[in-house]
């Protein structure tokens, strides 16, 4: 390790206390948002995925949308990494992959498909490099909506170079060639898992990927929903969890807009 560097550490050893040291938060007030637009900001431009701009936020219409859910995701208290969910249905069809892949995605909604559209994921650079599963973490949101919202489909827009990830954790298929997602610099593909035929084989690769309709229920309750909990924190896992890899097995990082 170089002079100075900071240390990586696992967040699913046996040691490394899980429950206690993560939060998710949904993020509803203009406050927590822009948080999060800021953090999006920095962390694209430093993957060099979008162009500079002088309000250093990253947002789009699809953030306020009725169906979207956006979470931070907190290490010891700091905002780490974010993504949004977007529920979409044949009534309410708003997301970013349900625009730009409209001609494959609304025939299947017609047909009364449920999806879970996870866009804008983003992790703060230097969190990354000290938590190198906070991906895992990130991603167990989609995960988790696509049982809380009895959904049929988890889709992905997903560059090239990152399309292992989601093959690998979530089974998923490329259904949809490259193409521009707007104010992200590389073209990104379609990609869809099917929930229900892999909800059981991703568990049991991926313990983390569990989880209890308490907590499911307590990610996706609205302030006005919840009479006595804290407000959109979650800060309980079933157990602490270790991920299954091979020695020497260098992970890959989601990326997407």
């Amino acid at each position: 390790m170089k002079a100075g560097a900071e240390p990586r550490t696992s967040l699913f050893g046996p040691e490394s206390g899980l429950s206690d040291r993560v939060d998710y938060r949904l993020m509803e007030t203009p406050e927590e948002k822009d948080c999060i637009y800021l953090m999006r900001y920095k962390a694209y431009l430093h993957g060099g995925v979008t162009s500079p701009s002088e309000s250093q936020r990253v947002s789009d219409r699809y953030d306020d949308a009725p169906n979207a859910w956006i979470f931070g995701i907190y290490v010891d208290g700091e905002l780490c990494s974010s993504i949004r969910l977007n529920v979409v249905t044949s009534e309410c069809r708003i997301s970013g992959s349900t625009d730009l892949f409209g001609d494959v995605l609304h025939p299947r909604l017609d047909q009364g498909e449920v999806f879970i559209d996870p866009l804008r994921l983003a992790a703060d650079p230097e969190k990354t490099r000290r938590f190198p599963d906070l991906p895992y973490l990130t991603v167990r949101l989609a995960y988790l909506a696509c049982e809380h919202f009895n959904a049929d489909t988890g889709l992905a827009l997903v560059r090239a170079e990152h399309q292992a990830f989601y093959r690998r954790v979530f089974m998923s298929e490329v259904i949809a060639e490259p193409r521009s997602f707007p104010g992200f610099l590389p073209k990104v593909s379609l990609l869809a898992s099917d929930y229900r035929t892999v909800r059981e084989k991703v568990m049991t690769r991926f313990p983390i990927m569990r989880s209890t309709s308490v907590e499911r229920r307590m990610l996706f309750q609205r302030a006005g929903e919840r009479p006595s909990s804290p407000r959109g924190v979650v800060t309980s896992f079933e157990r602490a969890f270790r991920l299954p890899e091979t020695a020497g097995q260098r992970r890959t990082r989601p990326s997407g807009p």
